[in-house]
C-alpha cells in the first residue's frame, strides 16, 4: 500500500523527488512501530487512537513541533488515498491534531554581508572558485531553491534576453529575469566550463568531473562562503532565497512580483518577509530618533 501510494503521490500529484522520500521515511518508521519485526501491516484495520500511540511515541521520543506535524500530515494524506481508493470508509487520522507551531521569522544575511561575500577577489582562472562564486549570485540574484539550482539545465539559462527557466515545486516551470551583472559571470563561467570540464552535459553547474552537483555540496558551498564574512544565525542556499526576498522588498518591489519570482502558490508565504521589513524598520527608528527610547 504504501509504495502504491508513493507512485501515486510521483506520478498523479507530480510531487517531487524530496517530497516523496520525505513521505516515505514517515511511513515506514510508523509501519515499523505498528508492525515490528515482520508482523503483518494491516493500516485499514488501524483506528484513530492506534494512530495517536504513534504520535505520541515520537513526540515522547524527541522529535519537534514541526516533525511531528509533518508526521500526521503524512497519515492523513495516506489514509486519505486509502479512501479515495475505496479500501477503507472514513479516515482515521482526520480526527488527529496538528501541533500549533511558532512562526518564526526567516534568517537572512545582511545586504552588505551579501555583496561583501560576493564582490570578493577570486582566481578567474579557478573552475570551482568562479563557479562556486557564481553558485552564490545566482541563488541571491534569483531566489531559486537549491533543488531548482542543482536541476538548472544549461539550455535554459539564457544571457541574451536575461532570463532563466526553473522547474520548482510540483514541477511548475517559472522564468526568473536577471540582470547583466549575473549574465556577465555566466558568460565568463561557461567559458571556463568549456576548457575545464569534459562536453556533454546537460547541467548548467557542473563539478570538474562533468557530474552534476548536488544538494549537500551546494551547502557546503554556501556555508563556506558566507561563514567568512556573514553572521547570521543559519547559512544555507535557502537563507539566500531569504535574502534575496527580503531585500527586493526593501528595495521596494511589488509583493506580488516577489511571489511570482519565488515561485509561491500563495501570497500568504510570501507576505512573511514583510515582517522582516518591518523588524528592520522598527531597529532602525529605535537606533535613529532621539526620543525613541525613554532617557
Amino acid at each position: 500500500m504504501i509504495e502504491d501510494f508513493l507512485t501515486y503521490l510521483e506520478c498523479e500529484r507530480n510531487a517531487s523527488v524530496n517530497t516523496v522520500a520525505a513521505y516515505r521515511r514517515d511511513l515506514e518508521q510508523w509501519r515499523d512501530f505498528v508492525a515490528p519485526q515482520g508482523a503483518r501491516f494491516s493500516p485499514e484495520k488501524l483506528n484513530s487512537g492506534d494512530l495517536r500511540r504513534w504520535v505520541l511515541n515520537i513526540a515522547r521520543g524527541g522529535c519537534g513541533q514541526s516533525t511531528v506535524r509533518r508526521k500526521v500530515q503524512t497519515l492523513r494524506a495516506f489514509y486519505h488515498y486509502l479512501m479515495r481508493m475505496g479500501l477503507i470508509g472514513e479516515n482515521p487520522a482526520a480526527d488527529l491534531t496538528l501541533p500549533k507551531l511558532p512562526k518564526p521569522l526567516p534568517v537572512i544575511v545582511r545586504q552588505e554581508e551579501t555583496n561583501a561575500v560576493i564582490d570578493s577577489e577570486i582566481d578567474e582562472e579557478d573552475f570551482e572558485a568562479v563557479r562556486n562564486r557564481l553558485i552564490l549570485n545566482m541563488l541571491y540574484s534569483t531566489g531559486m531553491r537549491c533543488s531548482e539550482l542543482t536541476g538548472l539545465r544549461d539550455a535554459a539559462v539564457n544571457t541574451q534576453s536575461g532570463e532563466l527557466k526553473v522547474l520548482g515545486k510540483r514541477n511548475k516551470e517559472r522564468i526568473i529575469p536577471f540582470g547583466s551583472e549575473l549574465a556577465m559571470m555566466i558568460d565568463s563561467y561557461r567559458a571556463l566550463r568549456r576548457k575545464t570540464v569534459p562536453a556533454g552535459a546537460a547541467e548548467f553547474f557542473v563539478r570538474p568531473s562533468g557530474e552534476p552537483l548536488y544538494r549537500k555540496l551546494v551547502y557546503n558551498i554556501v556555508h563556506e562562503a558566507l561563514g567568512q564574512q556573514a553572521h547570521a544565525s543559519r547559512l544555507s542556499p535557502h537563507v539566500m532565497r531569504h535574502s534575496f526576498a527580503t531585500d527586493m522588498l526593501n528595495n521596494g518591489a511589488d509583493l506580488n512580483a516577489v511571489q511570482q519570482l519565488l515561485g509561491h502558490s500563495s501570497l500568504a508565504t510570501t507576505q512573511i518577509y514583510t515582517h522582516i521589513s518591518y523588524r528592520e524598520l522598527q531597529q532602525n527608528y529605535q537606533q535613529a530618533h532621539p526620543r525613541a527610547t525613554k532617557k
